[in-house]
């Protein structure tokens, strides 16, 4: 895994900014410890820094083809590599190193943009073609790795790994996107391609940018989206297949020419590759376990699997300081990130770092295979709307959710107003209801009003509902699977691990997100997946001869502590940094409201656990982004978006 940074003048060969590329580049010094190396031609300047996985003493980037013509920075690892190897040389390239970086040289030489079909793994890169005079963005499928870039004042294109990289990028403006502020407060994210500021964008999964010297500024060009057509076929023959394919997924990812361990949750998914994995290794795996105080800790469950497989286990309990922790989020991830879930998701990899360089994870276990029970939701709730014509749906229901009292202090099951609020809308609205964390009413009471008003007809929902129509299906739980798969996998969960990982300088791979299981795993009927309450019921099933049944059909848990009552406990903190200088001469939020947020949950009235968790990352990033920033708080931009 690595950092890549880069400057390209697409008008002219103007001499680059080189001190500008090396301060880009070092900001991502924790991606790559290992190294750093720069390219710059008139017109062109590449920087990366190096964590050395594969071939550590002969993959050093910038790597170039034969006659130096072609040159690549590279984030990320290609698991089919050392078969590309083979196909290329037919093809009269050769190969200098043993690094899958060289694979990505060749194969555009051969193939060209469209390359990119013919790789399988998780990547972020940049080609510089001196012949073509073309520079090539990509991303990988699912958006595991990230890219940034930004068209400057003066018709450059700047990128980076991370959003850190591009703050010091000359004139480049920081303005606050009120949009994207709104998305952030919707979805807990900042949904590709948006980012928290108005100049600088995210390159989406599965898109590459391909721009030539003195041509338009091209528009990023989607290449792969996961397919949905069921495909036919029996319980016993899916769980064998299950098993067949995700064996050799996990095959794959224990490639590396340094140490390699595992993250062990004590779930399904981890677990499942652990077993898989410690069956394919003549040595002991390393496996990684954070444990919580309390009811929520999943260590007993890891150290059941840990032991059957003979692992090294590592295991830390401990106790996270989540305040302190959302104030530097934004130094982690850039932007505003709201999933509490990262707190520990650090910490884990901090404890990995210290034996490992690479972790393979469960990741995308829940996606891929329908394991959130918002899934079972949805299709419950579907099952009501086809029965209960939609008239009555909207007038009746509707009605009884308006005058249900709220009940903001049950647990969900016992708040009925959200249950008849979500049955009377349609498919897709019931759903975006379920995955948004502050509902536009909630939102609008604490934007300041010329936030408020910026946001005028936007509904940061409607791209869930596009999403829904766009998978082709008709099947509700693959159309909130397909969403999911395109903006919370890739906004959330991959984000999450990407930085957490990457501030330790740790290697991540998941094996349940090859591209290839993904499409399988989307195409299997739906009560394969979902069987009654049962999710990722044939994923059960095909673990029952590798996995104890206690781990196999427990109840599901999140990786994460209960909020509730750790901002209570810190209510004189968090009403410090809520109410704060940061907040406050932002223009953004009414203290009145905020105010009232921290009294009620505070008085035990109401749980804001998640809006006031959302502020606190809130206020966290605006005091960062004003201590870098020369000119005082970042301004808002007026609304509107061209994505």
């Amino acid at each position: 895994m690595c950092g890549l940074a880069g400057i390209f003048h697409q008008a002219d060969q103007r001499p680059i900014d080189s001190a500008a590329l090396h301060r880009m580049t070092a900001a991502l010094a924790h991606r790559g410890p290992d190294g750093d190396g720069f390219y710059i031609e008139p017109g062109v300047g590449l920087g990366h820094r190096r964590l050395a996985i594969i071939d550590p003493t002969g993959g050093e980037q910038p790597m170039y083809n034969e006659d130096r013509s072609v040159v690549i920075v590279f984030n990320g690892m290609i698991y089919n590599f050392q078969s590309l190897f083979p196909r290329l040389r037919e093809a009269g390239h050769v190969f200098r190193t043993k690094c899958d970086t060289e694979a990505i040289i060749h194969a555009w030489e051969e193939w060209g943009p469209d390359c990119v079909g013919h790789l399988n793994g998780m990547f972020a890169f940049a080609i510089w073609d001196r012949n073509r005079e073309t520079l090539f963005l990509a991303r990988d499928r699912l958006g595991k790795k990230p890219l940034h870039y930004a068209h400057t004042a003066d018709g450059s294109l700047v990128f980076a790994s991370e959003l850190g990289a591009l703050a010091g990028v000359p004139g480049l403006a920081r303005r606050i996107d009120p949009l994207a502020v709104d998305d952030y407060f919707t979805f807990g994210y900042v949904p590709d391609p948006a980012t928290i500021y108005t100049a600088i964008r995210k390159l989406p999964a599965a898109h590459t940018l391909l721009l030539r010297r003195g041509g338009p500024v091209e528009a990023p060009r989607r290449y792969w989206a996961p397919q949905t057509a069921t495909h036919k076929i029996g319980e016993a023959e899916a769980a064998r297949e299950l098993v067949t394919r995700l064996g050799a997924c996990v095959g794959e990812r224990l490639v590396a020419d340094v140490p390699l361990g595992a993250f062990l949750s004590g779930g399904l998914d981890s677990s499942a590759v652990v077993a898989l994995a410690a069956g394919l290794r003549t040595s002991p795996l390393d496996t990684f376990t954070i444990g919580f105080e309390g009811e929520q800790n999943e260590t007993p469950y890891a150290e059941q699997v840990a032991t059957r497989y003979a692992t090294n286990q590592h295991s830390d309990t401990t106790t996270l300081d989540y305040i302190a922790a959302a104030a530097a989020q934004g130094r982690i991830y850039g932007e505003p990130f709201g999933d509490h879930s990262s707190v520990p998701t650090l910490a884990v990899c901090a404890l990995a770092h210290r034996y490992a360089k690479v972790a393979v994870s469960g990741d995308g276990g829940d996606e891929v295979f329908a394991g959130y029970r918002r899934y079972q939701w949805h299709r419950m709730t579907e099952g009501v709307r086809a029965w209960l014509p939609a008239g009555v749906r909207r007038h009746a229901l509707g009605q009884l959710a308006r005058a249900y009292p709220k009940m903001d202090w049950a647990p969900r099951w016992l708040r009925a107003k959200y249950t008849l609020t979500e049955l009377s809308l349609d498919s897709a609205l019931g759903y975006i209801r379920m995955v948004t964390k502050l509902h536009h009413d909630q939102r609008r009471a604490l934007f300041a009003p010329a936030l408020a008003a910026g946001l005028d007809g936007y509904d940061p929902g409607a791209r869930i509902a596009a999403l829904m129509e766009e998978s082709g299906s008709e099947d509700p739980l693959v159309q909130a699977q397909y969403a999911d798969i395109n903006t919370y996998l890739v906004g959330d969960i991959l984000t999450k691990v990407d930085r957490a990982s990457m501030a330790n300088s740790l290697e991540v791979r998941a094996p349940l997100l090859d591209a290839g299981m993904v499409d399988w795993g989307l195409g299997l009927p739906a009560g394969l997946k979902l069987r009654g309450t049962e999710g990722k019921y044939i994923f059960k099933r095909a673990m029952e001869p590798y996995l104890p049944r206690e781990i196999l059909y427990r109840r599901k848990q999140g990786f994460a502590t209960t909020l509730a009552p750790v901002l209570r406990q810190g209510t004189a903190r968090v009403r410090a940094a809520l109410l704060g200088p940061a907040m406050l001469d932002s223009g953004l939020f009414r203290a009145d409201t905020i105010a009232g947020l921290i009294d009620a949950h505070d008085a035990g009235r109401a749980d804001h656990s998640q809006a006031l968790w959302q502020l606190l990352v809130f206020a966290g990033f605006l005091a960062g982004d004003t201590a870098t920033a020369t000119g005082g708080p970042p301004a808002m931009a007026s609304a509107g978006r061209g994505d």
